[in-house]
C-alpha cells in the first residue's frame, strides 16, 4: 500500500508540475510586446508536443513531423477559438441551447484533431496523445479511487474509468490548465453521485484509539 501511495504522490507531482509549467508559459502577459507574447506561446506549446512526441517514442520520422503539426496545429486553433468564444459562452451561461450552438465549432476542432492523429497513430497512441493533453488526470485520478474505494468491482471501475475518459475528452479542448481541471472537478462529482448511489463511500482512516468512537464519524 505505501508502495502505490507512493506512485500516486510522483503521479501527482508530475501532474501539478505539467499544469503549472502550462499556466506559466503560457504567452498571455499582456505586459511583454506583441511579438515577445507570441514567441513565449510558441515555444510554450513546442515543449508540450515535444513531451507528447517523447511519450510517443515514435520511430517513424515521417509520422513524428504530422503529429508534431497536428499537435500544433491544435493548441492554435483552440487558442483562437477561446479568445472568440468565451466571452459569448459566459454571457449565456445557464441557456443549453445557446451553449451547444456555440460549442458545435469546438466538437468540429476536436474531431477534426483525433481524425488527424488516428491517420498516423494507433488507437492506443491516441489514447497516449490524450493523456499528455490532459496531464495524466485520468490514470491519476482513476488509481485515487481505487485506493479509495476498496470494495469497487470490476464493473463499478469500468465507469469510473469511462467517466474520466469523458471528461479528458471535454477537458482536451480547454483553454488552459484552470479549465481542465475543472473539467475533471465537475466529473468527480458525477462519479461521487454514482458511487453514492452504489452505496459505496470513501475509505476512512482508522482511528488511533478507536474507544469512544462511534462508526462514521
Amino acid at each position: 500500500m505505501k508502495k502505490y501511495i507512493a506512485v500516486l504522490v510522483t503521479l501527482f507531482g508530475l501532474s501539478v508540475a505539467t499544469a503549472l509549467a502550462d499556466k506559466k508559459s503560457g504567452g498571455t502577459d499582456t505586459n511583454l510586446p506583441p511579438g515577445q507574447v507570441e514567441a513565449n506561446y510558441t515555444k510554450a506549446i513546442e515543449g508540450r508536443t515535444d513531451g507528447v512526441l517523447k511519450a510517443l517514442a515514435l520511430t517513424d520520422a515521417a509520422a513524428a513531423a504530422k503529429v508534431h503539426a497536428a499537435v500544433i496545429a491544435q493548441y492554435r486553433a483552440l487558442k483562437a477559438w477561446h479568445e472568440a468564444n468565451d466571452a459569448q459562452l459566459k454571457a449565456v451561461k445557464g441557456d443549453t441551447n445557446a451553449v451547444a450552438q456555440i460549442r458545435a465549432s469546438l466538437k468540429t476542432l476536436h474531431d477534426g484533431f483525433l481524425a488527424k492523429l488516428g491517420e498516423v497513430l494507433t488507437p492506443a497512441q491516441v489514447e497516449t496523445v490524450k493523456d499528455k493533453l490532459t496531464y495524466g488526470k485520468v490514470q491519476f485520478t482513476f488509481g485515487g479511487y481505487v485506493a479509495q474505494y476498496p470494495a469497487l468491482t470490476e464493473a463499478q471501475k469500468q465507469r469510473v474509468l469511462e467517466l474520466l475518459k469523458e471528461a479528458r475528452e471535454e477537458a482536451m479542448d480547454g483553454g488552459s490548465a484552470d479549465e481542465k481541471t475543472a473539467v475533471f472537478q465537475h466529473y468527480k462529482g458525477k462519479i461521487n453521485n454514482y458511487l453514492s448511489k452504489q452505496g459505496l463511500h470513501p475509505a476512512k482512516a482508522k482511528p488511533k484509539a478507536e474507544e469512544g468512537n462511534e462508526p462514521g464519524k
